[in-house]
């Protein structure tokens, strides 16, 4: 009687107050049921004390949202919300690849059934007897069985099956290619190129290839450094709206010809 009386106080203080030490108190007195719960939930290789801090958040939104006035016990109203965080951890954050909410959910369902079903069985049950006490077909067990592989993904340290020298499955993979990219850019640049005249190809070159001054550019194709400059810009201006417009390029005909000395 004298620890309802002192629960009742302690909640007193802390909705009127907001009172840190009665909130700090709340939490000292009813961190065992947060821990308890915890521990049934924990499964799959889930870190138990991951587990007791999500569990410990929900009782801190209880504590934050319990009304006394109400007239229920708080372990009533704490354990709905200490379990749906703990539900919410497995559902949202417990999966290495992004699987759909629902089927999640019935990949857990299934875990469950499957434990209750070794239990009564004192065997492993077949796909059809888990669908036919969940009420889904076999297809759905059998992708909740795929989607469950995804909770966890394997070590890349983990040693190859059938490898002779036992190496780590990193070993086997595959590094950056920068030859990639620069086939990737190669091709892009070639494809905006054909917008522009022969000229103004030959300029680009000359400037960004040979790293050319304009007025040796000018020197070079028989123009003034001043035009030099306006046909740089200007095709660097038609690969930029060429770029952004995303769209196929028209080759541009010319019949320059390049001087050379």
């Amino acid at each position: 009687m004298a620890r309802a009386v002192e629960e009742r106080r302690l909640f007193a203080r802390h909705r009127r107050h907001r009172d840190p030490a009665a909130r700090a108190a709340l939490v000292d007195r009813f961190l065992p049921l947060a821990r308890t719960l915890a521990r049934r939930y924990s499964r799959g290789g889930e870190p138990l004390d991951d587990l007791v801090q999500v569990a410990s958040l929900g009782l801190l939104k209880a504590i934050d949202r319990f009304d006394p006035e109400r007239g229920i016990a708080f372990s009533t109203f704490a354990v709905p919300t200490i379990v749906g965080e703990l539900k919410r951890h497995f559902r949202d954050k417990g999966w290495s690849l992004r699987v759909p909410r629902d089927l999640q959910e019935l990949a857990l369902r299934v875990e469950r059934e499957s434990e209750l079903l070794v239990d009564e069985l004192r065997r492993a049950p077949t796909p059809s007897e888990i669908a036919d006490r969940l009420g889904v077909s076999i297809e759905q067990v059998v992708e909740a069985y795929q989607a469950a592989a995804a909770h966890r993904a394997d070590s890349l340290d983990r040693v190859i099956v059938d490898d002779e020298d036992g190496r780590p499955v990193v070993d086997s993979l595959g590094g950056e290619d920068p030859a990639y990219l620069q086939a990737e850019q190669s091709a892009t640049l070639g494809r905006l190129m054909s917008v522009l005249s022969d000229r103004e190809r030959e300029i680009l070159r000359l400037r960004f290839a040979e790293d050319l001054t304009q007025s040796e550019i000018g020197d070079r194709i028989g123009i003034s450094q001043m035009q030099v400059s306006r046909l740089l810009r200007k095709a660097l201006a038609a690969l930029r709206e060429t770029a952004a417009s995303g769209e196929q390029p028209k080759r541009r005909r010319s019949s320059f010809r390049a001087r050379h000395p």
